[in-house]
């Protein structure tokens, strides 16, 4: 079998109706589901099947919303594979997109699902109110090559904290800091070669210093929370680094939230170690399109998918009577 990663989505691959047919098909799921409305005491799974689109879409329901999803997803996985009497694939890493770390890390057994999903909604609350009386914004930067970024980051700078938020693909990136300098960024984008900058309908400054408050927060937050070793090396957002220790996981949850998201990266140390198949664990495809971006030769897999029998497409089935 291929040497392979499960990478998580983060924040924006929510979608009213996300994991409604898995929950209906697949017991395991189900119970995953349940599980997280029991710990956040509430039917975070009726608001992820039925909506309003409106309040999922708030980032105390979305993070929770998609851990608990993405979770129902692996749980479904697992429950198909032993049905085929396939073992379940043993992942060379689980990588998470930045508020996908945490369903990483229930993969990798260093936090409990139900930790999780409290953990991401009280995240959601501290980054919503850290930088208070500072105006923050984030803006994608479409095109732009790679070399000029400091050369963007030069222009925002003079008007305040500016910083590469996420690295995406290549020509893809986000910038996020302060208002004034967010916007001085963009209205210069074209001129370093971009070809569009875009400011997002985001209140918060999201992997950038204007988080400092939140990470001070989840710092108290996560003191009492039980960490275990990781059973699957994970990647560090910022820089790729791999985590293989509980305290590492801990303060990648602290770290991640004022430093950048280099998924370039990441996906290219994924591969330089030789991954080739990447399986994209929750619901939409954001992560399978950026991979295909970044690694051209990779091997990604969205398991998302309306058509197939519970909106799950299982990869790695085969028929054990004649499996090789």
């Amino acid at each position: 079998m291929d040497r392979i990663a499960f990478v998580f989505p983060g924040q924006g691959s929510q979608s009213v109706g996300m994991g409604k047919a898995l929950a209906a098909a697949s017991p395991a799921a189900a119970a995953v589901l349940a599980e997280a409305d029991e710990a956040l005491g509430e039917h975070i799974s009726s608001l992820a099947f039925d909506g309003p689109a409106e309040q999922l879409d708030l980032t105390v329901n979305a993070q929770p919303a998609l851990v608990a999803v993405s979770i129902a997803f692996l749980a479904a996985l697992r429950e198909r594979w032993a049905a085929a009497g396939v073992a379940a694939p043993q992942p060379a890493y689980a990588a998470g997109h930045s508020m996908g770390q945490y369903s990483a890390m229930v993969a990798a057994g260093v936090i409990s699902l139900g930790d999780a999903v409290r953990l991401v909604r009280e995240r959601g609350l501290q980054m919503q109110a850290s930088g208070q009386g500072r105006a923050g914004a984030m803006a994608a930067i479409i095109g732009l090559d790679d070399a000029r970024l400091p050369e963007l980051i030069a222009l925002g700078t003079p008007h305040g904290s500016l910083t590469v938020a996420n690295r995406n693909a290549p020509g893809q990136v986000v910038i996020s800091g302060d208002r004034a300098a967010v916007e001085a960024a963009v209205a210069g984008a074209r001129d370093l070669g971009a070809r569009r900058g875009i400011v997002l309908p985001v209140s918060v400054a999201a992997h950038s210093s204007l988080m400092s408050e939140a990470a001070a927060g989840m710092t108290r937050v996560l003191g009492p929370i039980a960490f275990a070793e990781p059973s699957i090396p994970l990647l560090a957002n910022a820089d790729a680094t791999p985590i293989t220790t509980a305290a590492g996981a801990r303060g990648e949850l602290i770290e991640h939230l004022t430093r950048g998201v280099d998924w370039v990266a990441a996906v290219g140390r994924m591969t330089g170690d030789g991954v080739t198949t990447f399986v994209e664990v929750g619901p939409g495809k954001v992560l399978t399109g950026l991979i295909k971006r970044i690694s051209p030769d990779a091997n990604p897999i969205a398991v998302d998918e309306a058509g197939a029998a519970g909106g799950i497409a299982v990869p790695f089935l085969e028929d054990p009577a004649t499996s090789k």
